[in-house]
């Protein structure tokens, strides 16, 4: 099962992706598709397979079977789930953003100001705050200009504040540069209000769609639960009037 395309652009397309290490399945015969201007979230418990699938579609991991098509001279952004700031690494943030990437300080600065870290660009990388470190990492991921941005649980650990902050920040950023997201997430009340498509992932795609009809499908409530599938129809009914 993939997500669903439109007419637009296809930036990368992978089927029957199976990945097994130590004889335990990890993938098993995954499919996916993401066009131009598309905001796919995957979902899933932990163990599931959703890290892995992103290292794959970026190219970090062959799978042990199945193909992976990008768009020619696709341009990928990625930010990693996990990075621990080196203490015995005395640069700064400018300094990160620009770490084998050849970047002017005009895109520096332009791309410091739409992620708002203007204001630490002088401050040790190492002593970055949880947020600020998230959005330096959003950041570098900017500046080559992607057609398509990564994201790894770009949030997983920030406190609820810091979250909506770089939840908002991110759709901001979707909503004014041509770009497709690709998220991996958690934080499901979050992902319900932002993204366009969600995959829920256990090792197989067991359901895909928009954000409300994944929610009451069988596949997404025998993994999360009742609970959280009427707590997350709830929730998008409050949103659809908070903003309708």
């Amino acid at each position: 099962m993939s997500a669903a395309v439109d007419s637009q652009q296809v930036l990368l397309e992978a089927q029957d992706i199976c990945v097994t290490r130590q004889g335990k399945c990890i993938l098993d015969s995954v499919a996916i598709r993401i066009g131009a201007h598309d905001f796919i979230t995957i979902i899933g418990p932990n163990g599931a397979g959703k890290s892995m699938l992103l290292k794959c579609l970026v190219g970090f991991h062959q799978p042990d079977r199945g193909r992976i098509s990008r768009q020619p001279g696709l341009r990928i952004g990625y930010v990693p789930q996990h990075m621990v700031p080196d203490p015995a690494l005395p640069i700064t943030v400018r300094r990160f953003l620009t770490l084998r990437k050849r970047a002017d300080e005009e895109s520096v600065r332009r791309i410091a100001q739409e992620t708002h870290i203007d204001g630490i660009l002088d401050t040790p990388f190492a002593v970055l705050s949880g947020g600020e470190l998230q959005r330096t990492l959003l950041a570098r991921s900017l500046l080559d200009d992607p057609q398509l941005l990564v994201l790894d649980e770009p949030a997983q650990n920030l406190d609820i504040s810091g979250q909506l902050s770089f939840y908002r920040l991110l759709e901001r950023l979707y909503e004014q540069r041509s770009l497709g997201i690709l998220m991996v997430s958690h934080d499901l009340h979050m992902v319900m209000a932002s993204t366009q498509q969600v995959v829920c992932l256990y090792h197989h795609v067991c359901c895909s769609g928009e954000p409300h009809a994944v929610t009451q499908d069988p596949e997404f409530i025998s993994l999360f639960g009742h609970d959280m599938a009427k707590m997350m129809a709830v929730y998008q009914h409050s949103h659809s009037h908070e903003h309708g």
